[in-house]
């Protein structure tokens, strides 16, 4: 089965591998590009995670490789964009660069998995709608508004209910409608409660979260409430399938298909078929068990789906058909 991913965080751990590291195939990442590749990946959206100084989620990030705040953001990104197209360069028989659905469906129709670049964390905006321009103009597709922290869209998800019932600022507000002008996807995964009903009401195109599941099955601030489900699915947008453990139960540690099958079926029955999609977290999660581990064990979700009573048709439409309307869209 093809499927498109909306999110992954492998950028930066392949850029603190350095230079002489590879993506062509690479044991030390979740996923790499023969993984991709054997997993029948369509395309894989590749986000640009703006890290903080010192050890956060496991991964060791010092001020000398990236600096944070205002222009060091924007030369941060710079860096993983050229990174990623050297990648894309250098293995042009396995992989294509695109910026929009028909660029990914004449990607795989010449047997090439489509390289998509986003933006997690809209910090390095920092208020300024050139900034918003320069990234789209830099290919990148989708934005996820905030991270953990607040910036200049607004405010993160958080179980502080002050902080979480908190909407956008002014100028989040302003840059959605440029971002729909410009066709930047906007993203919600990461953001407040209060800054998710304002894109809802404020959004003119299909919003998404591309790596987010079910509060109801698993309460964490970071999950969505079946009414956030149906206003996705009222908007024409998808929910990326997270394959955290925080995300699928509360406490877990197991990253468990099972669980991926309860919260596909709880958003199928909630917010309807074409509301589902992939945003697997690789290389930005872990656990002490990954029933998936790598990109190409992605065939057993869909393999669980079919064992599930899942007819081939909804498979295909939450592995790609789905995802690839958004980029259709934008």
């Amino acid at each position: 089965m093809k499927y498109i991913d909306l999110h992954c965080d492998t950028i930066l751990p392949l850029i603190q591998q350095g230079e002489n590291s590879s993506l062509r195939e690479n044991k030390e990442l979740a996923l790499d590009l023969i993984g991709l590749k054997k997993a029948e990946a369509m395309a894989q959206c590749f986000a640009i995670w703006m890290p903080v100084a010192g050890d956060l989620a496991g991964i060791e990030v010092s001020e000398e490789l990236v600096p944070t705040g205002g222009n060091s953001d924007i030369a941060y990104i710079d860096l993983a964009s050229k990174r990623l197209r050297k990648e894309v360069s250098e293995n042009s028989d396995l992989v294509a660069w695109a910026n929009n659905g028909k660029e990914i469906e004449k990607n795989n129709n010449n047997g090439l998995i489509s390289a998509i670049l986003t933006i997690e964390d809209g910090r390095a905006v920092d208020g300024k709608m050139e900034n918003l321009k320069y990234f789209h103009d830099l290919g990148v597709k989708i934005i996820a508004l905030t991270w953990n922290y607040e910036n200049c869209f607004g405010f993160p998800n958080s179980t502080d209910k002050n902080i979480m019932n908190k909407g956008l600022k002014d100028f989040g507000v302003e840059a959605i409608s440029y971002m729909n002008e410009l066709g930047i996807v906007v993203d919600v995964s990461h953001l407040s409660d209060g800054g998710f009903w304002d894109v809802a009401k404020y959004s003119k195109k299909p919003f998404i979260a591309t790596h987010s599941n079910c509060r109801a099955l698993a309460e964490h601030p970071r999950n969505l409430t079946d009414d956030m489900i149906k206003a996705i699915g009222n908007s024409g947008g998808v929910v990326g399938l997270n394959f955290s453990p925080r995300f699928l139960k509360k406490d877990g540690n197991h990253s468990s298909i099972d669980l991926m099958v309860k919260h596909l079926n709880h958003m199928k029955n909630i917010g309807g078929l074409d509301i589902l999609a992939i945003g697997t977290d690789f290389d930005g999660t872990w656990a002490d068990i990954m029933d998936i581990k790598r990109a190409e064990n992605m065939q057993l979700l869909f393999n669980a789906l079919e064992k599930d009573g899942w007819k081939y048709r909804e498979m295909e439409k939450f592995g790609y058909i789905n995802a690839l309307r958004i980029f259709n869209t934008n």
